[in-house]
């Protein structure tokens, strides 16, 4: 760098160290190297350099409302507790601990995950405050305290922050295994300058996204009877006959409820040929084949069956219709569990229709042809595919009550009574469930944009730029407290108004295997 750029930087530096410009952001960062980095980065606000320590944060409480800005920022290094953090990692904090109590930092995990899909090692945990250099005996006494980074100035900052969106991106220098004062340092403080330059470059999307929003939550949402019922299994199953449960493919298609379960004790396994014999299995909500039910046998496994009532059904419809000699077409898609497990039942008479009728559907007798429906698929499409079908095949037959599931139709039907009031709608669900995944495409066809999200993390930012009103569902795999950390995650963005908008209420409940019903509900 020339003598003259060098000069101004430093006037640059000055300026903005005494002279905080109105804008959409004030950021801090406490010593020169900080401010230069950050300052590279920003282009939606003013970076102001405080100073190292708590004595000079607090005297820049005035800078806030000098600047007036719409949100504020603390950036700059940090020491990391806990023992996973590298130099260079950044911390974005959940919470700020100080003195004076804790500051929540509700927009942490948005952030954080712009940073994540930049390419940047990011985490999120509470950031302590102190008001000396940390070391040592200081280091792992803080860490025992649960959090994850140290620093000097953001809890004394964020006193001056009131109720503006708030956000701590640490870079961290020094680690339990390399203390601030080792050799280390000067490489650690140029990977933690690097980061923090890419870090702050994020804080120009998070600045888009800043507003107050609406959210408008579609109900019913979330867990439908026969989900409820099949995790409720597992976690009686294990209360009972302690772990390892063995369960046959995800019990319910999201991560979340899988994870909990694993942590539990439940084991989820492929094929029940990997299952030791005489073990426990459950067999998932979406059924299985009677190949499976042989396969159990044979390796004489205690089998509890969690398939939802609504999937027997279709089960039985099959198997019904088969023995009467009809060709059957099953509408679904192909590779799903159910799918799978409800052709098994008749496989030589289901012909699987996956997305229209124009394939070619020769039947050798189209007097004696019946359909079934996966039940997890969008009313709209099954329609218009039985459409087609009732064209070629007038005398077709079909169940006595429709296969789409009761609580995949209330959560479609309210998607579609609340698309046309919000801006996008948000579903929360994991990327192979079926429901959750119609619920995305029965809002875009409702001409609102939809994104599928297993929790905060996944929210994007970029979505949220000129976004006023938010709609938030899950699918009827997808846990309720999801839907709370979505909506906490966007407090982090500014005021927030959250209306329910009900289109039915549910009250369907499945009764639980015998052999798992406590003695009281076995009388009732």
């Amino acid at each position: 760098m020339s003598s003259a750029a060098r000069d101004r930087d430093r006037t640059s530096s000055r300026r903005s160290d005494v002279a905080p410009r109105t804008g959409d952001l004030l950021v801090f960062a406490p010593l020169a190297i900080e401010a230069r980095a950050v300052r590279r980065s920003v282009t939606r606000g003013t970076v102001l350099r405080t100073g190292g320590g708590p004595e000079r944060a607090a005297r820049q409480v005035g800078a806030v409302e000098a600047a007036a800005p719409r949100a504020v920022a603390v950036t700059g290094f940090g020491g990391g507790l806990d023992p996973s953090l590298s130099p260079g990692d950044i911390v974005v904090a959940t919470e700020v601990r100080g003195p004076s109590g804790v500051r929540p930092c509700p927009g942490a995990e948005l952030f954080a995950a712009e940073l994540r899909r930049r390419g940047l090692p990011a985490r999120t945990g509470p950031v302590i405050s102190v008001a000396h250099l940390v070391t040592g005996k200081d280091r792992r006494r803080l860490a025992e305290r649960g959090a994850l980074a140290v620093d000097m100035e953001s809890a004394w900052l964020a006193e001056a922050v009131g109720d503006r969106p708030f956000l701590v991106v640490r870079a961290i220098v020094d680690t339990v295994g390399s203390e601030l004062l080792s050799p280390s340092t000067v490489s650690g403080g140029l990977r933690a300058a690097r980061t923090l330059r890419r870090a702050a470059a994020a804080l120009d999307a998070w600045v888009d996204a800043l507003g107050a929003h609406q959210v408008l939550l579609a109900a019913p949402r979330s867990f439908c009877a026969g989900v409820d019922r099949a995790i409720e299994i597992v976690e009686r199953a294990l209360d009972r006959h302690g772990p390892p449960v063995y369960v046959r493919k995800q019990i319910v298609h999201n991560v979340h409820v899988v994870q909990d379960l694993e942590r539990r004790g439940a084991v989820f396994v492929d094929s029940a040929t990997e299952v030791p014999e005489g073990s426990l299995i459950v067999f998932s909500a979406h059924g299985v084949s009677p190949e499976v039910r042989r396969q159990a046998d044979e390796r004489r496994l205690r089998v509890i069956d969690a398939t939802c009532p609504l999937v027997t059904k279709v089960h039985a419809e099959a198997r019904r219709f088969a023995r009467a000699g009809y060709t059957i077409f099953l509408i679904g898609h192909e590779g799903h569990e159910e799918v799978e497990g409800t052709t098994g039942e008749a496989p030589d008479a289901i012909r699987l229709v996956d997305g229209d009728a124009s394939d070619d559907l020769n039947v050798a007798d189209p007097s004696r042809v019946a359909y079934l429906t996966q039940t997890t698929l969008a009313v709209d499409d099954v329609n218009e595919v039985l459409t087609g079908l009732r064209e070629r095949f007038p005398q077709m037959s079909g169940p006595g009550s429709d296969d789409i599931c009761y609580a995949t139709q209330n959560r479609q039907d309210a998607v579609k009574a609340l698309a046309h009031a919000c801006d996008l709608l948000l579903v929360v669900g994991s990327e192979n469930s079926s429901n959750s995944n119609r619920l995305v495409e029965v809002s875009a066809k409702e001409g609102t944009p939809a994104y599928l999200v297993d929790d905060e993390n996944d929210v994007e930012l970029s979505w949220l730029k000129g976004v006023a009103t938010v709609g938030i569902t899950a699918g009827a795999s997808a846990p309720e407290r999801l839907v709370d950390r979505v909506i906490a995650s966007l407090r982090g963005l500014g005021t927030l108004e959250v209306e329910e908008r009900q289109v039915v209420d549910e009250s369907m409940r499945f009764t639980l295997p015998v052999e798992l019903r406590d003695v009281n509900e076995r009388t009732r």
